[in-house]
């Protein structure tokens, strides 16, 4: 999405030769360093429409100022860099050229210290050092995306993964371009893994540190893969070839030998583990109110006041620009999406405006008390086939019109998965009271780790699969305990 738009920006130069401030060599690049910052701002502008900035001066300020201390220690001191904590409940952090670094509320609940924060923000500051945004610019033009896009392109398979970037991929016809982009960053991820270690140390924080983030991402993929295991479905496929990070675990091996070879130099400074906490108090987690949230097979969204609910084994995806019900195969899904005001003025505008079927019949029914209109027709795509359509608009609270639209891999699909989008779709709703008590946002707070352990405190906790949420941020679950009465993280209801 952080693409739409970009894709026409095109340098025609060939580039010229550019001095790495890393390596010391030459390299032949299309962005100079003057390029870098003003394709870095623009950028950013792109970004910040995509995501917002988490709404909390306490938590941007203690982010930028251990960003501005290892930025300092950088082979690139002299840029005027950027930190951002984006509200979002991923477990990300990307940068852009030019130095402007993003990590997500997200992933700093699952961080233990302020030692480890910086192990996140020194890997991106060394993409940016290495001018690895350069680098994709230079690479993505000779496959024929432009210096701008690319340079997005670079962030975003960063920031999203393989899911992410197949779907960006796929948006501007660039999978190949994309995949050559993302197969040349896998080289790149393990030079910032390296700039990030010696920063680091340049600061006086341990570079084993490293570690324990990398452990993190490897303690994610253990839970997603045991939650899939438990609800039956596949787990995510591994080594995809658009993926855009080397493995956890060859990344553990690597960052264990770069840390090692730290040892001797001088002591290291006090972790900060007190100190990252206290920034923890109250911050939110999992989704923003302003987003809607998903609770389980749940979605609610307050401030659009309706609610919906996935059929048992389906999950919620909830994206900024839309929100999927997807069934446990993951080949059909229900697409939800708010029609713009300018649509039309009625379901039968809407539908010839926005949808522009060649052909198809409506049906007007109630759905729970709201009046919506049952479309099922075709349409033709940009490359003249003709594609089944099933969709329902709705009028629902607040004068909006909302388009729910059946969307499946192929017919096969659809038809094994049609009962339960007819499920998906009927559950759709104005919010009820009860439905407002359980659409509340969540939040971290510290408590003393009780004789009960982890059992006890899931006794308390909102969380789906609380003891198992519960070892995951806080560093143990791969096994272990907190010692008694060490701060330790919980989930509240707010």
């Amino acid at each position: 999405r952080v693409l739409v738009g970009l894709c026409a920006v095109v340098l025609g130069a060939c580039g010229s030769q550019v001095v790495n401030p890393v390596t010391g060599q030459a390299e032949r690049s299309v962005m100079d360093e003057s390029a870098e910052l003003a394709e870095g701002a623009k950028a950013h502008q792109q970004v910040m429409q995509e995501y917002s900035a988490y709404p909390n001066a306490a938590v941007q300020a203690y982010v930028n100022a251990l960003g501005q201390k290892l930025a300092a220690q950088s082979h690139r001191s002299h840029l005027s860099w950027h930190f951002t904590v984006l509200d979002s409940a991923e477990i990300n952090a990307f940068a852009l050229p030019g130095g402007y670094v993003y990590v997500t509320r997200g992933i700093m609940a699952y961080l233990e210290s302020e030692a480890d924060l910086a192990g996140v923000i020194g890997h991106e500051i060394g993409h940016v050092t290495a001018r690895h945004g350069a680098q994709r610019a230079t690479q993505a033009q000779n496959a024929g995306l432009g210096v701008f896009a690319a340079s997005v392109l670079g962030a975003v398979l960063e920031s999203q993964g393989v899911s992410g970037a197949g779907r960006l991929a796929g948006q501007v016809s660039q999978s190949v371009a994309a995949g050559y982009i993302a197969s040349y960053g896998r080289e790149q991820e393990l030079q910032a893994d390296q700039l990030g270690a010696e920063y680091l140390a340049r600061t006086r924080f341990d570079p084993h540190n490293m570690v324990d983030v990398i452990t993190v991402l490897k303690n994610q993929e253990r839970f997603a893969a045991d939650l899939a295991q438990a609800e039956g479905r596949p787990g995510r496929s591994q080594g995809d070839w658009l993926a855009s990070h080397p493995s956890n675990d060859q990344r553990l091996q690597t960052i264990r030998q770069l840390a090692t070879q730290y040892q001797g130099q001088g002591s290291y400074t006090d972790e900060g583990r007190t100190r990252y906490l206290q920034i923890l108090q109250g911050l939110s987690f999992g989704d923003s109110a302003a987003q809607g949230l998903v609770r389980g097979r749940h979605f609610y969204h307050g401030s659009l006041g309706f609610a919906l609910d996935a059929p048992t084994g389906w999950h919620v995806q909830n994206e900024a620009d839309k929100l999927a019900l997807v069934n446990a195969a993951g080949d059909a899904a229900l697409i939800l999406r708010v029609v713009p005001p300018k649509a039309g003025a009625n379901h039968t505008e809407i539908i010839r405006n926005v949808v522009k079927p060649t052909q198809g019949r409506s049906e007007r029914v109630d759905i729970n008390g709201l009046a919506a209109t049952r479309f099922v027709g075709a349409r033709q795509n940009a490359q003249g086939q003709v594609l089944p359509l099933e969709l329902t608009l709705i009028s629902g609270p607040q004068d909006n019109t909302f388009l729910l639209q059946f969307s499946a891999k192929d017919g096969a699909a659809l038809a094994r998965a049609r009962g339960g989008l007819r499920e998906a779709e009927l559950s759709f709703r104005s919010l009820t009271t009860a439905d407002r008590s359980a659409a509340k946002p969540w939040a971290i707070k510290t408590v003393a780790y009780p004789k009960g352990g982890f059992a006890e405190l899931a006794k308390a906790s909102p969380l789906a699969n609380p003891q198992q949420q519960l070892r995951l941020i806080n560093g143990f679950y791969a096994g272990g305990e907190p010692r008694a009465a060490q701060q330790v993280k919980v989930v509240e209801a707010q």
